[in-house]
């Protein structure tokens, strides 16, 4: 199991390199600057959008927009902003909270861009649904020689979806914060039990298809997102005090990189904290990678510019907002410091030093909560990939393995999940940039008509 865990590492450390940084990053900052900043100015109307005001029942596809965002969210928002956050904190200190924030606002133009493709070049399964996607606007915008791109995709997608890191963290939060200080832990026996519920919660749930999963996402994510709002508010209230400190340490440490534990990257310590805050946003937001796309690819819209401004506010919730939260919960407790634990653990750690008892509990819930959400987007992603494989008729194929994942994401250990999953994540972003960058000015040619529009009827 070492071997396989040491190969797993060595293999994540190698795809997420300078290449892979230069295609998220330099591919994002380049999506920026030829839009120039122009998706920026209308966040006002994506909110519009979002709330409904734009919906035409009459419009191509399946779900609202809102309930797109939700489910592109379920899947965004969960263990990347708690465990995930915590992770990097662990080994880069305050300053990788920064530069997940850079990935975040480069996230923003990327998600537009990706979205928008998803709806301009929507492609049909073999059923002759309306599908939408990476390996859709891939065929559908560069053309079927263009198909082996689409075909990586989507075989790095099958494995990239698979919930095994989610889990794993869910699996220790339970354990760390509910069975264990009441004496009722049992080693691999319990993690198997909470294994299978999850995987009977989640049977139930993306078997019913997109319908049900979107539904369940729209009612469950933003009141937990409510929830752990007003949790880290009462932790920072209580720590008023320190505030101020650490977010200054946030900005000085990003170039100090005065607390960085990991390897150093281009030959200093602030290339690998710039790498561990990127790749760490990268899995919170998910800017880039190509799952998103798949979920705002069957927004109910007939204007792609539309879905493209409404996945913009999806990094900025994410990873500006819940992130951030997280962060100052556990740099203002000192924990991050005091504290031996990584992961889902030390967020746990810094809800118990302020708010005993109640804390962990409010944590918990939340972290069930985002963590189940998350475990039904991610099938759907899983089973689009499939279908595009393996035909549409063999996409319900793919749910019984994503089941059986379930299992083993409970009872295997942490470094391997993360990196496991950063590898196919990091598969994933290359054809997605790929296509993306080369699609880039038809974008922004639809973007211009459509903000000359909007204009016109302002």
């Amino acid at each position: 199991m070492e071997k396989i865990d040491n190969f797993i590492s060595e293999m994540a450390s190698l795809v997420w390199g300078l290449p892979l940084l230069m295609l998220l990053i330099g591919g994002g900052l380049y999506l920026i600057i030829r839009i120039k900043f122009l998706p920026f100015r209308y966040l006002g109307h994506a909110i519009a959008v979002l709330r409904g005001k734009y919906d035409n029942e009459s419009d191509a596809g399946e779900i609202t927009h809102f309930q797109a965002l939700m489910t592109a969210l379920s899947s965004t928002v969960g263990m990347g902003n708690i465990a995930g956050v915590a992770v990097a904190i662990a080994i880069g200190g305050p300053g990788a909270v920064f530069w997940m924030w850079v990935s975040a606002v480069i996230g923003m133009s990327t998600k537009f861009f990706t979205a928008t493709l998803a709806i301009l070049y929507r492609g049909k399964d073999s059923e002759g649904k309306i599908q939408g996607g990476p390996m859709y606007f891939i065929t559908e915008g560069l053309g079927k020689k263009w198909m082996p791109l689409a075909v990586f995709f989507s075989i790095a997608g099958l494995v990239g979806a698979l919930p095994v890191f989610n889990v794993n963290q869910l699996t220790q939060a339970i354990n760390d914060i509910l069975l264990k200080p009441a004496g009722l832990y049992n080693g691999f026996q319990t993690d198997l039990i909470i294994g299978l519920v999850l995987a009977a919660i989640t049977a139930i749930v993306i078997l019913g298809g997109l319908s049900r999963i979107s539904k369940t996402a729209s009612r469950m994510v933003p009141g937990m997102v409510i929830l752990y709002f007003i949790l880290v508010l009462v932790i920072l209230v209580i720590h008023i005090d320190v505030v101020p400190k650490y977010l200054g340490m946030i900005f000085t440490d990003a170039f100090s990189a005065n607390f960085y534990k990991g390897d150093t990257f281009l030959g200093g310590v602030v290339g690998g904290i710039i790498l561990l805050g990127i790749r760490r946003g990268a899995f919170s937001n998910e800017a880039g990678i190509g799952t998103a796309p798949m979920a705002h690819g069957a927004a109910k819209t007939n204007e792609p510019i539309r879905e493209g401004l409404v996945a913009m506010l999806g990094p900025a919730i994410d990873t500006l907002i819940i992130c951030t939260l997280t962060a100052l919960a556990i740099l203002v407790t000192g924990v991050w410091q005091s504290s031996d634990a990584n992961g889902v653990s030390l967020t746990a750690s810094a809800f118990e030093e302020s708010i005993p008892y109640y804390g962990k509990y409010g944590l918990l819930l939340c972290i069930i909560t985002f963590s189940i959400s998350s475990l039904f987007s991610y099938s759907y992603y899983g089973s689009k990939c499939m279908s595009f494989l393996f035909g549409a008729k063999n996409k319900g194929i793919y749910n019984y393995f994503y089941i059986i994942s379930i299992l083993i994401g409970a009872t295997t250990s942490l470094s391997m999940m993360i990196n496991l999953i950063d590898t196919f994540f990091a598969m994933m972003a290359i054809p997605t940039m790929t296509a993306t960058i080369i699609l880039a000015p038809k974008v922004i040619k639809e973007a211009k008509i459509y903000f000359k529009k909007l204009k016109r009827l302002n």
